[in-house]
């Protein structure tokens, strides 16, 4: 199983300048507070800028993570519904693309901001 089966992570949008994701909250989602995984927006965002990066690119390479920042700016818990995440390029080059990505409950309510990192590299690298 992969980790968007896992975590029922549902892609809305994806572009190579946007990508909206979906994650309906559920108990598997939460640490032992009872509130939602902050490492969940994380791998909200990186997930997100991933496919964005991908898509920019030739069949031949592909873009990985090379670094994650986020600042978790609001708590969630478990009946809040669903957590999005929408990620955006800010520079994409041959060689390195850096992505934003905010999660949010509503688009008035964000709840992490992340910036993402990747290296392109082509499959023989």
């Amino acid at each position: 199983m992969n980790l968007l089966e896992l975590l029922n992570i549902e892609i809305m949008t994806s572009t190579p300048t946007k990508v909206l994701l979906q994650m309906p909250i559920s108990s598997k989602h939460l640490q032992p507070f009872g509130l939602v995984h902050g490492g969940l927006n994380t791998v909200l965002a990186e997930t997100a800028a991933s496919i964005g990066a991908n898509l920019k690119l030739a069949s031949s390479q592909h873009a990985v993570g090379i670094d994650v920042q986020t600042h978790h700016l609001k708590t969630v818990t478990q009946g809040q519904g669903i957590l999005y995440v929408c990620a955006t390029p800010l520079s994409q080059t041959h060689s390195l693309q850096v992505w934003q990505a905010y999660t949010y409950l509503t688009p008035d309510t964000k709840t992490s901001f992340s910036t993402i990192t990747l290296k392109n590299s082509h499959q023989s690298e």
